[in-house]
C-alpha cells in the first residue's frame, strides 16, 4: 500500500514533457538503464518483491509465507529511498537459472507441515488475491491468461486458488525466458540512441568483458501450476535435485490443495527461447496500456472541448474589458461618474481592491507550498519523459520527486515572502514566520496523514509501512534541507522589491452591496470545468494506481496537466472580475478557491471510484488507507492549483486598475 503512497504523488504533478509515446512505437532508450550481458551457462538470479493485491493494497513480505528460502539466507536487495517509501521488499530467493540452459523437474524444496496459523494465514491470502512478484534482471514476471480470442496480461501470478472449500496453492513455476543475441557491430542501432561510439560495459562468463558473443534477457514469462506432489518422495533429494517422476504443468487444473500439518513440495522448470525483441523494447510488454486508441480519442475529445471552451472565455473577458476600459478613458469626469453608477461597478471599488485580505499570513503560506509542489512537478515529468525515472530504474521517480521537493524550498519560501511583502506594502517585516510557517503547513499534514495511515500498516504487519529509521531519515531531511532553504528563499523574498499597486487604497472599507446569490457557491462551482479536462485522465492514473498497472504515457499527462494550468487561471480570472463588477472586492481568497475547488470534485471521484471500481476492496482499514491517501492527494492538489488562480487573478487586477485613471 505504500507504494501508493509514492504513485499519489504522480497526480499531483502539473508537468512538462518533451517527448510523447505514441501506443505503437519500439526501441525507445531508457537513460540510466544498462544492458547485461551473460554468457552461456552463466548463473541468474531470480529476485522476489513484497506480495501484493489489489483487494486490500496491503503489500506483505514474500517470506512471510512459507515458501522456499534460498541456501545463502534471505538478503535485502540494495534499496533506495523511494522503493521504501513505495513498500518494495526486493529479496534473494532459490530460483537458479544458467544462461541458455533449459532445465525441467528441478526440485525445490520441501516446506515444514502447516502449522494451524500457518495453514490460516495461507487461506487468508489465497481469499484476497495475492500475487506473488518476481524479478528477472530488472524485469517482472509477466504472466498470460486467454479470455475469448485475446489475452490478458498480468504481473506476478497468484498464491494460489479456492475451488469450493478447498484451497490450492501454485507449487510449480514453469519460467520462460526470453533472449536476444548481443550484436557487438550493432550497438547504436540496438540501443537506439545514434552514437556508435558509446559502447555499454559487458561481462562475460566470471566477469570477463570484450568478448563477442552472449545473450540478453529481453522477456520474463511464467505459468504457475499446481501439481499434487508426494512429500515422502522427495525426502533424500537436495536443493536443485531432479524430481522422480516428470512433471507435466497443465494451468487449467488444480491438484495440490493445502492442508493442515502437510508439508509443500515445491519444483520449477525452465525454458529460453530466443526473441526478435531487442534490449530496449524489452520495457514495451509492460508500457503498453489497454485501451489505447480510445485513450487517444478521449483525450483528443476532452483537449478539443475545454480549448473551445477557455477560447470563448478569454475571448470574450478581453473584448469585454478593453471595451468598458476604452470607453471609460473616452469620457469626462461627470461622464464617468454616471457610467459608475450605471454600468461598471468594478470601477467603484478601486480604492478598495488592493485592500489586504483577512488571514494574509495563511494565504501566503498556502501560495508559496503552492509554488513548491507545481515546481517539484514540472522538473519531476520532465525527467520522467526523458526516461531518466524510468520503471526500469525501480524507486527513482520517487527519490527524484522527494529531493526536488526538498530543494524547491528555496523557491517556497521566496514566493511566500514576496507575497506577504506586496500585502504589506513593502514591509518585510514578519518574513521569518512566514517562511518558517510555509516550511512546515504542507509537509505537516502530510507527516500528520501518512503516520496515522502507517500505524494501520504497522498493526497489519505489511511491508507497506515506513520503518522508523527511515521516519528518522525523513524528518532530518525536512528540518535540514527542505527548512533552512525555504527560510533563504524568504530572506530573498524579503530582500527583493514588492509590487507596487497602481491605485491608493482608502482606510476606510467600501460596503459591499447584498448579493442576490452566494458568491461561495460560484467558488465552488468554478472547480467543475478544470476538472472536467483531467477527468478522463484521471480514470486511468487512478487505474494504474489501485489496480496494480503501469502508468507511463506522460505525453498525456503533459497535454492534460497544461490544459488544467490554463483553465484554472482562466476560471479564476472569470470569477474574479465577476465579483469586482457586482462591487465584491474581497477577491484575494475566492481567487484562490475558485481553481482550487477541483480538488473537491477530485475527492469526490475518488470515492466514487471507490464505490464503483473498487468493489473488491475488503475491509475497513484498506478502505480508511485509500480515503487517507486521497485526501492527501486532494490537499496537494488543491494548493497547486490555488496557487496557479491566484497568481493569474493577481495579475489581471494589477493590469486592469493599472489601466485606469483614478483620483
Amino acid at each position: 500500500m505504500a507504494r501508493l503512497r509514492a504513485r499519489l504523488l504522480v497526480l499531483v504533478v502539473a508537468a512538462a514533457a518533451i517527448l510523447v509515446y505514441p501506443p505503437d512505437a519500439h526501441g525507445f532508450y531508457l537513460p540510466g538503464s544498462y544492458p547485461h550481458k551473460y554468457s552461456p551457462g552463466e548463473p541468474l538470479n531470480v529476485k522476489v518483491n513484497s506480495l501484493t493485491s489489489i483487494d486490500t493494497e496491503i503489500p506483505f513480505s514474500y517470506y512471510s509465507l512459507p515458501f522456499c528460502t534460498p541456501p545463502e539466507g534471505v538478503k535485502d536487495s540494495a534499496e533506495n529511498l523511494g522503493e521504501l517509501l513505495m513498500g518494495d521488499r526486493i529479496e534473494n530467493s532459490p530460483y537458479r537459472f544458467k544462461m541458455y540452459t533449459n532445465e525441467s523437474n528441478v526440485f525445490l524444496c520441501r516446506s515444514a507441515p502447516l502449522a494451524p496459523e500457518t495453514f490460516g494465514l495461507m487461506r487468508k491470502r489465497i481469499d484476497e488475491m495475492y500475487q506473488v512478484n518476481l524479478i528477472l534482471d530488472n524485469l517482472p514476471a509477466i504472466r498470460y491468461t486467454k479470455k475469448d480470442d485475446y489475452f490478458l496480461r498480468w504481473t506476478g501470478y497468484p498464491v494460489g486458488i479456492r475451488v469450493g472449500v478447498d484451497y490450492y496453492v501454485f507449487n510449480h513455476l514453469q519460467f520462460t525466458v526470453l533472449v536476444h543475441k548481443y550484436e557487438e557491430a550493432n550497438v547504436a542501432r540496438v540501443m537506439g540512441t545514434g552514437d556508435a561510439t558509446d559502447d555499454f560495459p559487458s561481462r562475460g562468463k566470471g566477469g570477463s568483458a570484450g568478448s563477442s558473443s552472449g545473450w540478453m534477457v529481453v522477456g520474463f514469462e511464467v505459468v504457475p501450476c499446481s501439481i499434487k506432489h508426494n512429500p515422502e518422495d522427495v525426502k533424500s533429494l537436495k536443493l536443485y535435485g531432479k524430481y522422480p517422476s516428470k512433471i507435466k504443468c497443465d494451468p487449467t487444473t488444480v491438484s495440490m490443495s493445502i492442508k493442515e500439518n502437510e508439508p509443500i513440495v515445491y519444483t520449477y522448470e525452465v525454458s529460453f527461447v530466443e526473441s526478435d525483441i531487442k534490449w530496449p523494447s524489452r520495457w514495451d510488454a509492460y508500457l503498453k496500456m489497454e485501451g489505447a486508441k480510445v485513450h487517444w480519442f478521449s483525450i483528443l475529445n476532452s483537449l478539443m472541448v475545454i480549448a473551445f471552451l477557455a477560447g470563448i472565455v478569454f475571448v470574450i473577458l478581453l473584448r469585454t474589458v478593453r471595451r468598458d476600459l476604452t470607453r471609460y478613458e473616452e469620457l469626462d469626469s461627470e461622464a464617468q461618474a454616471q457610467m459608475n453608477e450605471e454600468l461598471s461597478g468594478w470601477k467603484l471599488v478601486v480604492s478598495d481592491v488592493f485592500r489586504a485580505p483577512s488571514n494574509p499570513m495563511l494565504l501566503c503560506v498556502l501560495v508559496g507550498d503552492g509554488v513548491q509542489i507545481l515546481g517539484m512537478a514540472v522538473v519531476t515529468i520532465l525527467f520522467a519523459a526523458l526516461g531518466f525515472m524510468s520503471p526500469a530504474s525501480r524507486g527513482t521517480l520517487i527519490t527524484g520527486m522527494l529531493f526536488f521537493y526538498l530543494v524547491l524550498g528555496i523557491l517556497a519560501g521566496y514566493a511566500g515572502v514576496r507575497v506577504w511583502k506586496t500585502i504589506k506594502c513593502g514591509d518585510h517585516s514578519g518574513w521569518m514566520a512566514v517562511s518558517w510557517r510555509v516550511a512546515c503547513f504542507f509537509p505537516g499534514i502530510a507527516f500528520l496523514i501518512l503516520t496515522t495511515l502507517n500505524f494501520l500498516l504497522w498493526g497489519s504487519q505489511s511491508t507497506g509501512a515506513i520503518p522508523f529509521s527511515l521516519f528518522v531519515i525523513l524528518i532530518l531531511l525536512w528540518f535540514c534541507i527542505s527548512v533552512p532553504l525555504t527560510l533563504v528563499g524568504g530572506l530573498l523574498g524579503a530582500k527583493a522589491p514588492h509590487i507596487e499597486y497602481p491605485v491608493r487604497t482608502n482606510q476606510i472599507p467600501r460596503e459591499i452591496p447584498p448579493q442576490k446569490y452566494p458568491s461561495w457557491l460560484l467558488v465552488l462551482g468554478a472547480g467543475t470545468l478544470p476538472f472536467g479536462t483531467l477527468f478522463i485522465e484521471l480514470f486511468f492514473i487512478m487505474s494504474s494506481i489501485w489496480m496494480g498497472r503501469v502508468y507511463y504515457v506522460f505525453g498525456f499527462l503533459f497535454i492534460v496537466l497544461l490544459l488544467l494550468v490554463i483553465v484554472c487561471a482562466e476560471v479564476s480570472l472569470v470569477l474574479t472580475y465577476m465579483h469586482l463588477c457586482v462591487e465584491d472586492w474581497k477577491w484575494w481568497w475566492k481567487s484562490f478557491f475558485s481553481s482550487g475547488s477541483v480538488a473537491i470534485y477530485i475527492f469526490l471521484y475518488s470515492i466514487n471510484y471507490l464505490v464503483f471500481d473498487l468493489k473488491s476492496l475488503s475491509g475497513p482499514v484498506s478502505a480508511t488507507l485509500y480515503l487517507g491517501y486521497s485526501l492527501f492527494m486532494a490537499i496537494a492538489i488543491m494548493l497547486a492549483t490555488g496557487t496557479v488562480g491566484f497568481i493569474s487573478s493577481f495579475c489581471f487586477v494589477h493590469y486592469l486598475f493599472s489601466s485606469v485613471k483614478a483620483d
